[in-house]
């Protein structure tokens, strides 16, 4: 869970170091494409190539909430299958439960505490590596504006405003009602890609998720494996024929609509490149620009099913990982649906 007082320690930290040609290990909530906890964060825009295509989403946050079949029935892929992964829908609602909790813990502590400011559902809705829905980018284009609204909300944060008023003494009072403090556990996970993972977790934050998923060590150990797959497949995905091609397909539907990107992601990029300081009239032309791109880019990706293919060859290596995380995925996936009718009891969905 992501603090809401950033200005402490981070809860999560890496201990060793994993292979240079992977990613780093992610202890979720992860910056993508899955939703994170109720901290205002950064769409997947600004993802690099490895790293887009890392969420490009097959067993989690999926447009429509379902996972693709595994072309091969390994124990991974029947682990899979045996507990089918949340709605990114879903993941949220179990983020708005977790936040709530914890309102409430913080507050029952003597402390004021407010939830998050929640954008809408569409809003918040995952953007990895292939957007194909035409109608979201027609609305929200890469998401710039969505952005600017989630950084307005952090500069006004009223926990750490709140925080910011309080004695010395009442501001140790306040971490440790929140997470422990520095005497809380701290929980340890191997992460698949090489070293270890560390959470701290106490307070609240742990009660919240101990009401949600029952065992806050169990959740964190499962977690870690299952959000470190990726780095251990990306690379060949990256390289596979059949998604190459469907992407080269892209490129020549985009470069036929007056849009010459070699990749989704180069595309996003060219999007970006404009001062950061722009007048209301600037910002205006640059959305629009940026919506003519999202919606070449998106109705291109549905004209070549560019997010299917990816969606299938990504299914043919999770498939072939190797057994010994299939219990991982088993766990994950069990406590999720665990988390998921806990949260339909706290917390109404987002609209």
């Amino acid at each position: 869970m992501k603090r809401t007082d950033a200005a402490r320690r981070p809860a999560v930290t890496t201990v060793a170091e994993t292979p240079a040609t992977a990613p780093p290990p992610v202890a979720r909530p992860a910056e993508p494409p899955c939703p994170p906890r109720w901290a205002p964060r950064r769409a997947a825009v600004a993802m690099g190539t490895v790293a887009a295509v890392a969420a490009l989403v097959l067993t989690a946050c999926t447009a429509d909430g379902g996972p693709s079949a595994p072309a091969n029935r390994g124990p991974v892929a029947a682990a899979s299958a045996a507990q089918p992964e949340l709605s990114w829908a879903e993941d949220l609602r179990i983020s708005d439960a977790e936040e709530h909790l914890v309102t409430r813990c913080m507050t029952a502590h003597g402390f004021r505490f407010w939830d998050g400011q929640r954008l809408s559902l569409a809003e918040r809705r995952p953007l990895g590596y292939v957007q194909d829905d035409v109608r979201w980018a027609r609305t929200y284009g890469y998401g710039s504006r969505i952005l600017a609204k989630e950084d307005r909300a952090r500069l006004t944060n009223p926990n750490l405003l709140y925080r910011k008023t309080l004695s010395a003494d009442r501001q140790r009072a306040y971490d440790v009602a929140m997470d422990g403090g520095r005497e809380a556990e701290v929980l340890s996970a191997a992460a698949p890609t090489g070293g270890t993972i560390t959470k701290q977790s106490g307070g609240c934050t742990a009660a919240a998720e101990k009401a949600l998923y029952g065992d806050p060590a169990a959740w964190f150990a499962a977690d870690t494996t299952v959000s470190n797959l990726r780095p251990l497949y990306v690379d060949k995905l990256l390289k596979d024929g059949g998604f190459t091609r469907a992407v080269r397909a892209w490129s020549r539907c985009m470069r036929d609509a007056g849009h010459p990107y070699a990749d989704p992601a180069a595309a996003r990029q060219a999007t970006r490149e404009h001062s950061a300081r722009q007048s209301p009239a600037e910002e205006a032309r640059s959305f629009a620009a940026e919506t003519r791109v999202a919606v070449a880019d998106a109705t291109c990706a549905r004209t070549v099913s560019l997010r299917s293919i990816g969606r299938r060859r990504e299914a043919h290596y999770v498939a072939g990982l190797g057994g010994e995380y299939a219990q991982a995925l088993d766990a994950h996936a069990r406590m999720k649906r665990l988390a998921l009718g806990r949260a339909e009891r706290i917390v109404a969905a987002r609209t």
